[in-house]
């Protein structure tokens, strides 16, 4: 059953894995305020992060949602609320 739970070391952990780290950015910081796009992620990398967050994490997010989900912590949030409303039922 995939988790319940999604936190930022694992939006941390899938962005490497999926489009890895652009030099200078260090996603151990605080980042959850940060635009994805001043971390190096543009929207290609967006696309691929969520879909290994849908795949691993057993939900579907909407691409509007997605766009306004400009930071990590709105993506995580996102996600949270997804995940709560699945294993509400």
């Amino acid at each position: 059953m995939p988790s319940t739970e999604f936190t930022i070391d694992d939006l941390r952990r899938i962005l490497r894995e999926g489009a890895g780290t652009e030099e200078g950015v260090d996603l151990d910081a605080d980042i959850l305020d940060t635009a994805f796009e001043e971390l190096g992620y543009e929207s290609l990398a967006l696309l691929e992060t969520c879909g290994r967050i849908e795949r691993e994490y057993g939900v579907t997010l909407d691409d509007d949602a997605l766009a306004e989900a400009r930071t990590p912590r709105a993506l995580l949030g996102l996600v949270h609320g997804h995940l709560v409303t699945a294993h509400a039922g």
